[in-house]
């Protein structure tokens, strides 16, 4: 095997190829220049940037908290930050708020160091999503290049991914930049450099990730054997081993350096959640059916997903049906690629614990499948042989046929994606009036009850404001508050000291509520036709004690029809009642003057 352009499922060419008698030249590849692909990923990831709600309060929690503790010395801290954990990476967020860190000197306030750090995010992700896209035009298909960054722009499911500071984010884009390495074979196999490309992201973001380039290797040792070098093969693995080695010990040095002790923290995390034991692990946070990453997946994906499930199923129909198109390496190297999405999704549908961003990883791989089976589907649809039905149908009704799939499958992304933010974009506008001096002298204590899992971090925050919790029907874990300040200890003390109240088990610690009576401010939510507790009044209609400040609308999921929680409905005269979204406030409220 050498490189050049492997034809993943047949070349444009070689599928549409017309009969011997009447041979014709194959048609010229559509190739979209990879600046125009750069500036198309970049305005779609920069709209996500500034618009995407957060959907996770672990990436608040556990990621822009601890950034905003290294940049402005207060933050909240969760348990895995405890140095009798340590189970998170400080040098994962101390990339992180080094970009926020420079922001600083051109943001005049701490919600623009946030969205600097998403465009930051964006530009990243931007890059890669260019990269790989350039390999697989070049390497596979053209045809298969436009498809996958079709996917990659309009899905919900990239919308929000591209942008979020999670490890698993950050995986998704060293997978494809290792992915990239492995495809393109130009100038020579790049072995070392995809093995350090996935072994960054293992290491610096999401260990589990790692499990992504299996698929590559075999493929790499099957090549070695047949070829008998395989003593070559093995020494590229060593060379990226070596340079797995040199991140793995940047890794160790900074996280012991922050935590004060010797630590390897994609060890810790693997321990944790592999052999925590009784009463520990991911599972104590909740459990999902099986069927819940397929649900996911075809909100977030929707016939691409489908796509992608199909694309072994339609490699086998090709192989078997067409052989002359699909050469044994053509086969390995379609195989090679499809294959760390079936993988991944199989590993993850029978963990019991799921997580929306589990995904996160295998999206590139999941757009790369659906672009492969559509090229498959579109390579049959294109053949021009006239003892074949499909050949006998003229060329605009075929066009039709494939237009019409593309067409529903872009409208419904880009109708869950506005709806998506048009309903729960509230927290993220709410704190804007505290930016006012006469409002912000009411008082230091922003208080988070029922709607604690919904705050988009301290920077959105002044810096004389403090998040604190008051007591509401859950019952958990809350985040404690790292140490601001410890005489002789050095900056950061929070980083290694012990913190109170912390534990693995998820087990509730009464120490880290406020009485309400310390509020200043209080973020609630309102929704008409939900009863009160004593736990959780209805705040926002205490008028006596809390005034509005700041309300937005946010969609009522409860009494919205399935549709208008799925995907944007239009407040239009003619939308019949039952299928109208339904709407709730989600306020900053300040307590009235005395």
């Amino acid at each position: 095997m050498h490189p050049k352009q492997s034809h993943v499922a047949g070349s444009h060419g070689s599928v549409e190829g017309a009969s011997k008698s009447n041979p014709k030249p194959a048609p010229k590849q559509f190739f979209i220049p990879l600046n125009v692909v750069f500036y198309v990923c970049l305005l779609s990831n920069t709209l996500a940037a500034s618009l995407a709600p957060i959907q996770d309060c672990d990436e608040v929690f556990n990621y822009w908290e601890p950034t905003h503790y290294l940049v402005h010395g207060y933050g909240l801290q969760t348990w895995e930050y405890s140095p009798e954990y340590s189970i998170r990476s400080w040098l994962y967020v101390s990339l992180h708020a080094g970009i926020a860190k420079i922001s600083t000197f051109v943001a005049r306030s701490k919600s623009a160091q946030f969205y600097f750090v998403r465009m930051a995010l964006a530009f990243m992700c931007t890059a890669c999503e260019t990269r790989i896209y350039s390999a697989i035009s070049r390497t596979l298909n053209p045809r298969i290049g436009v498809i996958f960054v079709m996917i990659m722009v309009f899905s919900p499911g990239m919308f929000h991914a591209s942008t979020a500071m999670l490890p698993s984010s950050f995986t998704m884009y060293t997978s494809m930049l290792g992915t990239s390495a492995f495809m393109d074979w130009r100038g020579g196999l790049k072995t070392g450099r995809g093995i350090m490309w996935f072994g960054i992201g293992a290491i610096l973001g999401w260990p589990f990730a790692g499990a992504l380039v299996l698929p590559f290797l075999l493929e790499e040792i099957a090549v070695g054997y047949v070829s008998k070098i395989i003593h070559r093969t093995l020494i590229r693995f060593t060379e990226g081993a070596m340079r797995c080695l040199i991140f793995l010990a940047l890794e160790v040095a900074t996280d012991s350096l922050f935590y004060r002790k010797f630590v390897i923290v994609p060890w810790n995390i693997v321990s944790y959640n592999v052999f925590g034991g009784s009463g520990k692990g991911p599972n104590i946070f909740g459990t999902e059916p099986w069927t819940f990453y397929f649900r996911n997946l075809l909100l977030n994906f929707n016939l691409w997903f489908i796509l992608a499930l199909s694309a072994a199923p339609l490699l086998v129909l090709q192989t078997v049906f067409r052989p002359r198109n699909t050469s044994k390496e053509t086969l390995l190297r379609s195989i090679t690629f499809i294959l760390p999405f079936y993988m991944w999704l199989g590993i993850f549908t029978i963990q019991p614990h799921k997580e929306e961003r589990f995904m996160y990883p295998a999206y590139p791989f999941l757009a790369l499948n659906a672009a492969i089976a559509f090229h498959i589907i579109l390579a049959y649809i294109g053949s021009s042989n006239r003892k074949e039905l499909i050949g006998r149908i003229s060329p605009g009704v075929k066009l039709i046929i494939a237009l019409i799939p593309v067409f529903l499958a872009t409208n419904i992304s880009l109708l869950r994606t506005f709806g998506m933010v048009t309903a729960y974009n509230a927290p993220l506008q709410i704190f804007q009036p505290l930016e006012n001096p006469e409002v912000a002298a009411r008082g230091d204590y922003v208080c988070l009850g029922k709607e604690w899992y919904r705050f988009p971090s301290s920077f959105f925050l002044p810096d004389n404001k403090r998040a604190k919790f008051i007591k509401s029907e859950f019952v958990g874990l809350l985040p404690g508050e790292f140490r601001e300040e410890a005489e002789g200890r050095g900056p950061r003390p929070g980083t290694w000291m012990m913190p109170f109240g912390m534990n693995d088990q998820n087990q509730e610690d009464l120490g880290k509520y406020t009485d309400i009576s310390q509020c200043n401010f209080l973020v609630d939510s309102y929704f008409p036709g939900d009863e009160e507790s004593a736990m959780q009044p209805h705040y926002l209609l205490d008028k006596s004690t809390w005034e509005e400040l700041s309300c937005k609308r946010f969609l009522d999921a409860g009494r919205t029809s399935l549709l208008g929680r799925l995907i944007w409905i239009p407040n239009l005269p003619f939308i019949p009642e039952k299928f109208q979204r339904k709407w709730g406030q989600y306020c900053l409220l300040g307590r009235q003057k005395s």
